[in-house]
């Protein structure tokens, strides 16, 4: 059955890469959560979208350029002012305290399209490891470079070559670097990219997939994953098309 990722915890309805949003992702019977990785100036992997803090915080600048105990004072959540009292933009550590015992699975993107963050790479691996979750993280990125040094890194863990593009011959190019995962802008996933990912046992976990119809069609052609601001919304249909499709079988 496809399974039903949380894009940036549940953000549809609270602000996004917050332990709130992860929180209610969880509360909202999601089987996984997306969210995004980030250094501070002094070395701390934090959970952010953007590179810089200026479209989800009150603040303004680079998170490269930011010591952590500054980061911590802006309000992640300013747009919901006065909704959702203050929420702190969270460490990667944080958020795994949170989901150490259970069974969300976690893919973690890897921002490094822009600033690289080097070190990062196996900070990220080393904290996975001091929560014994490797068998439930997904480590993606728009840098398959990043991917690639991750992987020698770290092979035991599984893989995702994140594309917004249309990319002729996919399933090759992704089965070629040993990778597992293929997460594209689902708008891109027409019935040959699937049949020519899928014949390379490639999984295919798409992003961002925030309507009824949307994630009926996705889990008619057998994406694996869906990833998606309402998991909410997306429980309720995927449950409802596994009900009618065990009907018709």
């Amino acid at each position: 059955m496809t399974k039903n990722f949380a894009h940036r915890g549940y953000s549809g309805k609270y602000p996004e890469n917050t332990m709130l949003a992860f929180e209610k992702a969880i509360e909202a019977g999601a089987d996984g959560i997306e969210l995004d990785v980030q250094e501070t100036k002094d070395g701390v992997i934090v959970i952010c979208h953007d590179e810089r803090v200026d479209r989800t915080t009150n603040g303004e600048g680079r998170i490269k350029d930011f010591l952590f105990e500054d980061l911590r004072k802006l309000d992640a959540s300013y747009i919901y002012t006065g909704q959702m009292g203050f929420n702190p933009i969270p460490t990667l550590e944080e958020y795994f305290e949170l989901v150490k015992d259970t069974p969300i699975i976690t893919n973690i993107e890897m921002k490094t399209g822009i600033y690289e963050y080097l070190p990062m790479e196996q900070k990220v691996y080393d904290m996975i490891c001091k929560y014994h979750l490797q068998e439930k993280v997904i480590i993606s990125s728009f840098n398959h470079y990043t991917i690639l040094r991750m992987k020698e890194m770290a092979p035991e863990l599984k893989y995702g070559f994140l594309t917004e593009d249309w990319i002729i011959d996919v399933g090759p190019y992704i089965h070629k670097h040993g990778v597992q995962c293929f997460h594209p802008n689902f708008h891109n996933l027409i019935p040959s990219v699937v049949e020519q990912v899928k014949k390379y046992g490639i999984e295919i976990n798409c992003y961002t997939v925030n309507t009824e119809e949307d994630v009926l069609d996705l889990a008619e052609k057998g994406v694996d994953s869906v990833i998606g601001n309402f998991p909410e919304m997306a429980k309720e249909t995927l449950q409802k098309f596994a009900m009618q499709k065990s009907v018709t079988e």
